[in-house]
């Protein structure tokens, strides 16, 4: 009893303290309370009821045969927006707060709500080495479903929420990029919803143009309902070099180096300072020194990037077995490394043993309770930007990331990008190495200004004829929006479809310019 007596008073003197602080002065300057005290909590529970439904689905073998019924009712659904007379254009009717992206697309609240509710996993192929799934399944929920059937995919994007629609409309990216390219280059086929209710499938030999043109698009082609993936045998560990490396011109020549090794399964570089980083290799293995396994998933390990650190900090290269789920979910717990300035003590040793098992909370739950006031604060002083630059590129981008926002760690991915149609590819006719640069964080440039110094790294981005990936803060004009990526094709099927008036152009649905 003295136990529920301590805890009601502790929650009154947290009420009291709160009210006189301000709820909004408590949620912006001491966030961190509001996080453990309800959000992990609720994550928790999120987690819970969306592992119960994937068991039950799965023991029950029910999404197939709901599939085609919840299908019809997409296209049923269209066919009602045209009835009605086109009026207004479409768009998934998930709440902008449950996507992984910090952008809340205010046009959902105008336009028409769609809903789609397709969460589940198909069918697994062994025979043609594919997985079918409809477009909300998560990469934690697919590499779950696999993995114990011995099966993962080619490339698993990071964070366990991304979704297989958001990685296709959107992109993907992994350590495994260098051989396999994007999330969309190891998809082979794709099932949307066009915007005259028809169903259609896509693949390289059948509707090209349309398979080719569905990437970046963001959902402006039509509603995507199914999607076919490559998959390749799993294995049980990923053996994992750490090599840490000093000076700009070093790190970009050994990053470099190592990314254009096959022989490598994966490539990753951790930026800690203008001249140091360390650099990491893995390959795949069943065959493991016991005393070198490190279960870096387990929720009382410390933070991947404060693990890696440590190789850079004791200047020594070291050896690891991670077990590949974890391995794959790395920079999950820490949410990379932006959940350290959302809790502050997330990675001290304490709270990792006693409450590390919640974490982290939902981005999702972050986005619905952030309020104005932290949305505000976030746009203003917080990068979270992915650029895609020519690996030839490297050390001067890094020079500009440097110069533009100052933000440390910054995240190196290699990956192979091939010239396909559609709004990426390079600038040659061949196949070329490109790298991925992450920046997450609070920028320490006296002169940071948000709108100001992102056109400034944009203009850099399309002067090396690179990409910013979509799911980020945009400040480009139309003009220069379209300078970057190539809108032939899909400008093509937008008039040949009747998208136009169906679907707002990829620009006006993400570009800061144009929703203001």
């Amino acid at each position: 009893m003295s136990a529920v007596w301590s805890l009601g008073a502790g929650l009154l003197l947290l009420l009291l303290w709160v009210r006189h602080r301000g709820l909004e002065a408590v949620l912006v300057h001491h966030r961190w309370v509001f996080v453990c005290l309800f959000l992990l909590p609720l994550s928790i529970l999120f987690d819970v009821y969306y592992q119960l439904r994937a068991w039950a689905v799965w023991r029950l073998h029910s999404a197939p045969r709901q599939h085609g019924q919840r299908v019809r009712h997409i296209q049923a659904q269209v066919r009602e927006w045209k009835n009605e007379g086109s009026k207004r254009y479409m768009c998934t009717g998930r709440p902008g707060w449950l996507t992984v992206s910090l952008r809340v697309g205010k046009y959902k609240k105008t336009h028409k709500n769609i809903m789609i509710n397709l969460m589940d996993v198909l069918e697994v192929d062994s025979e043609r080495q594919i997985v079918r799934v409809e477009p909300l399944v998560t990469m934690g929920q697919l590499t779950a479903h696999l993995n114990p059937m011995g099966w993962t995919i080619p490339v698993v994007p990071e964070l366990d929420d991304l979704t297989v629609g958001g990685l296709i409309m959107g992109t993907g990216i992994e350590s495994s990029s260098h051989i396999y390219g994007l999330f969309q280059h190891t998809c082979v086929a794709y099932e949307l919803v066009l915007a005259d209710g028809s169903l259609v499938r896509c693949s390289p030999t059948e509707n090209s143009d349309l398979f080719y043109a569905v990437p970046w698009s963001c959902g402006t082609l039509g509603f995507l309902v199914a999607a076919e993936i490559k998959m390749i045998p799993a294995k049980k560990y990923i053996k994992l070099h750490y090599e840490p490396v000093r000076g700009l011109q070093k790190i970009c020549e050994r990053f470099a180096e190592e990314s254009k090794k096959k022989e490598n399964s994966f490539v990753e570089g951790l930026v800690y300072s203008l001249d140091e980083a360390v650099i990491m290799t893995g390959v795949l293995t069943d065959e493991a020194q016991p005393k070198k396994i490190n279960r870096i998933g387990n929720y009382y390990k410390p933070w991947f990037f404060k693990h890696v650190e440590k190789y850079l900090k004791a200047d020594r290269t070291g050896i690891e077995y991670i077990p590949s789920r974890h391995y794959y979910h790395r920079h999950t717990r820490s949410i990379f490394w932006e959940l350290q300035d959302i809790i502050p003590f997330g990675n001290n040793p304490i709270f990792r043993y006693l409450f590390g098992w919640m974490a982290p909370p939902k981005i999702s739950l972050l986005k619905l309770t952030q309020g104005e006031a932290i949305r505000k604060l976030y746009e203003q002083h917080h990068v979270v930007q992915d650029m895609l630059v020519p690996m030839k590129s490297l050390e001067k981008s890094i020079q500009t990331f440097h110069a533009d926002i100052n933000v440390y760690p910054l995240w190196l991915c290699p990956f192979i990008l091939p010239n396909n149609p559609g709004m990426v590819h390079p600038k040659g006719d061949e196949a070329e190495l490109y790298v991925d640069i992450g920046a997450y964080g609070e920028p320490k440039t006296k002169h940071f200004e948000a709108r100001a110094s992102m056109r400034q790294m944009e203009k850099f981005v399309r002067s090396v004829h690179g990409f910013q990936m979509l799911y980020a803060d945009c400040y480009m004009t139309r003009e220069e929006f379209w300078d970057m990526f190539d809108g032939s094709l899909y400008h093509k099927l937008r008039e040949q479809m009747n998208c136009k008036d169906a679907f707002p152009e990829v620009y006006d649905k993400i570009c800061k310019a144009a929703r203001h």
